[in-house]
């Protein structure tokens, strides 16, 4: 039975959620890379994100006469973000973070803090993504920050496969993963040491 998360998202439904759960989003999203996290954390939230989804995005968006249409939208590697996405989150409180590549200790340390999730959603698959995303309902500073650094407000249906990477039990996927690849790498290197 697929997990789907309607949005907005409360608190304890991102806090009942834990490392290697795969979930699905329906409702409101909005995407932010660098600039647009710099710009709400000088000016605000241009509209409410309390309990969205953020998705680590820059849409390939074109218009046409009926309005704008997604034509790609992938993630953005998340590890740009880690500079300020703990005094993004304390300050906006979106339940779940959309991205790829994960995110480092800050975030893991503000997701415990605030009750929010980082989600990965496989690269490459954006055009599969832009088939989730049901209609552009705003979109915010376009013309000072470009097409792929705006903020695009998004409804979508049945977001994902999203796998839960980072929770707010201070798990993450990519410190376990990292001390296997160790061990791993350490048994390999004791074979060669050995003539195995």
């Amino acid at each position: 039975m697929k997990r789907i998360l309607q949005t907005p998202i409360s608190e304890q439904e991102a806090r009942d959620l834990h490392v290697g759960d795969v979930i699905y989003i329906t409702g409101a999203m909005f995407t932010a890379r660098d600039e647009a996290h710099l710009k709400m954390l000088e000016e605000g939230e241009p509209f409410p994100v309390s309990g969205l989804a953020l998705y680590h995005c820059g849409p390939v968006v074109r218009k046409d006469t009926a309005g704008w249409k997604i034509v790609s939208a992938g993630p953005t590697t998340s590890a740009r973000m880690e500079i300020f996405e703990d005094r993004f989150l304390e300050r906006f409180p979106v339940r779940a973070i959309i991205g790829k590549g994960g995110m480092g200790e800050k975030t893991l340390a503000a997701l415990r803090k605030v009750g929010a999730v980082y989600t990965h959603y496989t690269g490459g698959a954006g055009a599969l993504a832009a088939q989730a995303i049901s209609d552009i309902t705003d979109v915010h500073w376009l013309s000072e920050l470009g097409m792929p650094e705006a903020v695009w407000v998004l409804s979508v249906k049945e977001f994902g496969p999203l796998t839960v990477t980072m929770d707010a039990h201070g798990e993450s996927l990519y410190t376990t993963l990292g001390e296997t690849v160790h061990e791993n790498m350490q048994a390999i290197h004791d074979r060669i040491e050995r003539g195995e």
